[in-house]
């Protein structure tokens, strides 16, 4: 296949991280029950997909579609081949994890000042001192560890974060021996320019730790800001089926990048995967009827 010479150095392989079992569903305002979210899960996992967020522990007042995180981790398939993980905040959400059997867990902090207050209900440097009893907590339960940081790319067009800021929380998570690190464009703020000057920073700080991009595509910008993490040598990616997803203390936020949308991308610059999007299209069918309503992605509607 012909490659244009900026992409001859792009990654053979990627890994993708599945979100939309958390951070899909979690927008909805139609919640799923566990059996339909067990399916859902079950269907993208024989999609091939080895990485899966299947929940958050979170206040159930604040996020009511997460509701039965204990009930959909106790009945997750395949645990011996599927890597599954859950989002925390916070302590408390971080030793309800650990009462289950996830074996990783994603330590989520924001970059900036509003969306923490709005998110967590601590400042940036309050939810930093939980960030080490946090990850020991986890450590002690045996768990690994995703480290991210969100809205590491912005929040709003008035609340710009800065790559001094990222970096700041990156050494935190490095300094406690993450397995993982995330970089969250939450509110798909960002730009080529802001992806490559932040991956620029923090892929040398990070050395042989895994540094994952979760991109949503609120500017329409999220497949874009792939090719440049890519051509960055970034690795690891999340991703949400059908495109589904947001953030519910950011109203602007839309979905993140369909995982059947970047597969299709992915499959057409001979990037593996290890994911059918034939699998993909029907898990984004199957959801879309279910949610009543057509989904965000885009090649699922094309795909006969």
């Amino acid at each position: 296949m012909w490659k244009m010479k900026f992409f001859d150095d792009i990654p053979g392989k990627v890994v993708l991280t599945e979100v939309g079992p958390r951070d899909g569903l979690q927008m909805e305002r139609q919640i799923l029950t566990t059996d339909e979210k067990i399916h859902l899960i079950s269907a993208l996992g024989q999609a091939g997909l080895r990485w899966i967020q299947a929940a958050s522990f979170v206040h159930p007042e604040k996020v009511p579609q997460m509701n039965d995180a204990e009930a959909v981790i106790e009945r997750l398939p395949d645990m011996d081949k599927i890597n599954y993980s859950a989002l925390t905040l916070n302590q408390k959400g971080v030793e309800r994890a650990c009462r289950t059997k996830i074996p990783w867990i994603e330590i989520s902090l924001s970059g900036s000042q509003e969306h923490s207050r709005a998110n967590s209900g601590m400042t940036v440097e309050q939810a930093m001192e939980q960030i080490k009893p946090m990850i020991m907590i986890a450590r002690r339960a045996g768990r690994k560890v995703r480290g991210s940081i969100q809205c590491a790319f912005g929040y709003l067009d008035t609340d710009q974060i800065s790559v001094d800021a990222v970096k700041r929380l990156t050494g935190l998570f490095l300094e406690n021996a993450v397995d993982h690190l995330v970089l969250a464009d939450t509110t798909g703020m960002g730009t080529p320019v802001s992806i490559r000057l932040v991956l620029e920073a923090v892929l040398p700080m990070a050395g042989a730790i895994p540094v994952c991009l979760h991109l949503h595509d609120t500017r329409g910008l999220g497949l874009v800001n792939l090719m440049i993490g890519l051509m960055m040598g970034v690795h690891n990616f999340d991703t949400s089926i059908g495109g589904l997803g947001g953030c519910p203390f950011a109203k602007a936020a839309a979905g993140n990048i369909a995982t059947e949308d970047t597969v299709h991308m992915l499959n057409r610059l001979s990037v593996k995967t290890g994911v059918s999007i034939e699998r993909l299209v029907d898990c984004s069918r199957q959801l879309s009827r279910l949610l009543g309503r057509p989904l965000p992605g885009k090649i699922y509607k094309l795909k006969q």
